[in-house]
């Protein structure tokens, strides 16, 4: 095997195994918590330079946690979506925008019609790069003037992500009319535009 040849398999397992993009660009990660991760989900897809959406459990103690622990509220997991995406593409402070307008962070003890801490909102980073820009994103818009409450939204180190059942990936995709009945009995939509007015979902 010629070392030309070896390099190319490499990169085709490279890129086959979600390491590099299309036109040969690292992918990056990026770990966000808002509530249902079925409505996080969508938020994310549609922008361009994301690679993958995936919804999963993370932030607890215990491994491979199912949806009924996860939602009973015992493991200290959060519903997140991991999103990979393509840095040449779409920048982190692009996602945080995303993120940001698609959340409450105004209320610690869920989102939306889901309470407990499973549900709260997060911002889980990466490395220190993305630590020092999801930290100057939350303070610009502290003081914006937009808000008279503490935004609650926390950041933390990213931990192990294990994704959730298949049942719940792509949920808005495979049941339209059950996720958009959701949605909307849910209230979220009505308290995103009351957070943040005609930006909310952006």
């Amino acid at each position: 095997m010629t070392r030309l040849y070896r390099i190319l398999a490499v990169l085709v397992v490279l890129v086959a195994g979600g390491v590099l993009g299309e036109e040969g660009h690292p992918l990056a990660r990026a770990t966000f918590a808002g509530g249902c991760f079925w409505c996080m989900e969508p938020a994310f897809d549609k922008v361009e330079g994301v690679v993958s959406t995936t919804s999963g459990y993370t932030g607890g103690q215990k491994e491979n946690p199912t949806y009924a622990e996860v939602s009973s509220g015992g493991t200290g997991h959060v519903e997140a979506v991991e999103v990979v995406y393509d840095p040449a593409k779409v920048s982190y402070e692009r996602l945080l925008d995303v993120f940001w307008h698609n959340v409450d962070p105004l209320t610690a003890d869920g989102q939306f019609c889901d309470k407990g801490s499973q549900y709260r909102s997060a911002i889980f980073v990466h490395d220190e790069a993305q630590r020092r820009l999801a930290e100057a994103s939350k303070r610009a818009l502290e003081a914006s003037g937009r808000f008279t409450q503490p935004l609650v939204t926390e950041i933390l180190p990213a931990q192990a992500f294990y994704p959730a059942e298949a049942y719940h990936q792509d949920y808005y995709r495979e049941h339209p009319l059950k996720y958009r009945f959701y949605r909307s009995s849910c209230g979220r939509d009505a308290r995103l535009r009351e957070v943040w007015g005609e930006a909310a979902g952006k």
